[in-house]
């Protein structure tokens, strides 16, 4: 018999690890009313916003939208700026522990050494805020459950195109084969899809309208599923849709 290709699930962080859009809209928003600015990202505004990939790109998006124009310095020093200030608002909030894990997320994430998982994070989110996030639910080690961390500093070319997982690839030594990515939004699949990786993607409220035709399955959320569900869809994928 065949043994199980899968060999590695690769995590995305916001939106698939934690419903976290609403906590980086507020400290967007935060960031906004701090610099004197009269922006407000609503929920439907922001659903837009997520189609661009990455914080800073996000505000410099918008204010291209608005029509504000500003010398290439001073442009490149108010979206450092307000990113910055954006990002302490976001730690705060999630190091409180406000920010839940999405249904069964922790379960897969403790299962998965038991059955001979590795596990990896490829994200557009920048170091701070994964472990912001992680280490109220993992504790101060919380990195040490993940053998590769990908992220947008080691990243610099934002979803969909697809460095962040070809870097975690390169650094799992594996093929895309091997490997099960775990998205919740449409970049994120394009991303995955594009380096090769079968993609289980759980949209939030904020991606659910969004294109998951490349997905090899699409779920609410990951309750109750485990790493045998996890093993066939991904060695059968003609079973998985």
């Amino acid at each position: 018999m065949n043994m199980p290709r899968l060999k590695a699930l690769i995590f995305d962080v916001d939106g698939t690890l934690a419903d976290t859009e609403s906590a980086h809209r507020t400290a967007f928003n935060e960031a906004f009313r701090e610099a004197g600015l009269d922006w407000h990202w609503d929920e439907p505004l922001y659903a837009q916003l997520l189609e661009v990939a990455g914080g800073k790109e996000r505000i410099g998006h918008f204010m291209d939208r608005v029509g504000l124009v500003l010398e290439a310095q001073a442009r490149t020093r108010l979206i450092s700026s307000l990113h910055a200030s954006k990002t302490l608002a976001y730690e705060r909030q999630a190091r409180s522990g406000a920010i839940a894990l999405r249904p069964g997320v922790q379960d897969l994430i403790e299962a998965a050494p038991h059955h001979g998982l590795r596990l990896a994070i490829a994200t557009t989110t920048t170091p701070a805020n994964i472990g912001a996030l992680l280490e109220p639910h993992f504790g101060a080690q919380w990195a040490d459950r993940f053998e590769v961390i990908e992220d947008g500093q080691s990243a610099a070319l934002k979803k969909p195109h697809p460095q962040v997982y070809l870097q975690a690839l390169a650094r799992l030594e594996l093929e895309a084969a091997q490997c099960l990515a775990l998205e919740d939004s449409a970049n994120g699949l394009r991303a995955a899809h594009a380096a090769g990786i079968a993609t289980l993607v759980t949209p939030t409220r904020f991606t659910s309208g969004q294109d998951f035709s490349l997905a090899l399955r699409q779920l609410p959320d990951l309750l109750g599923v485990t790493i045998a569900d996890l093993r066939h869809w991904h060695d059968c994928p003609m079973m998985a849709t």
